[in-house]
């Protein structure tokens, strides 16, 4: 098996449905994926990629899926490139997926002049994701503050 990280597509919804429901832990329906994939469509910023398992160059299977977006700070003039979302299928963790992932991420940051790659994670993954991404040289900073309206 191979792994290909490539744009998501409509094709792709059954999986990215599976995966999201992983992450969230309620299902995804397939209509609310397909409108999450026109919103990206349509968005200046937004993408996503899949990771899909290959045998022979034929899909397999959708194994991870990045959300991947730049962020511009005007107070010192610089471009990172944001994880705004990454998920593996839970069957398939700790085989290399994320971070296949998230080194696609970084690569996409440099080909756009990123200065580095950030991204957010909820409190309550200190034990996965944060030693996750701790392992990959990625530092805690500070706090993220937000009120809902």
């Amino acid at each position: 098996m191979e792994l290909q990280i490539r744009k998501a597509t409509k094709d792709d919804i059954k999986g990215l449905c599976r995966l999201m429901g992983q992450l969230n832990g309620k299902p995804l329906l397939p209509e609310e994926m397909e409108r999450r994939l026109d919103f990206i469509e349509k968005s200046p910023i937004e993408e996503l990629y899949v990771c899909a398992e290959t045998t022979g160059g034929e899909k397999v299977s959708i194994v991870g899926a990045l959300g991947f977006r730049l962020r511009e700070n005007i107070g010192n003039m610089s471009r990172y490139g944001e994880v705004s979302l990454l998920v593996t299928d839970r069957a398939k963790r700790r085989m290399g997926i994320g971070t296949s992932l998230m080194t696609y991420a970084e690569r996409l940051s440099s080909e756009r002049g990123c200065i580095g790659t950030w991204l957010a994670s909820g409190m309550g993954r200190v034990n996965d994701a944060h030693v996750f991404y701790k392992s990959l040289g990625y530092e805690i900073t500070g706090y993220r503050f937000v009120k809902t309206h």
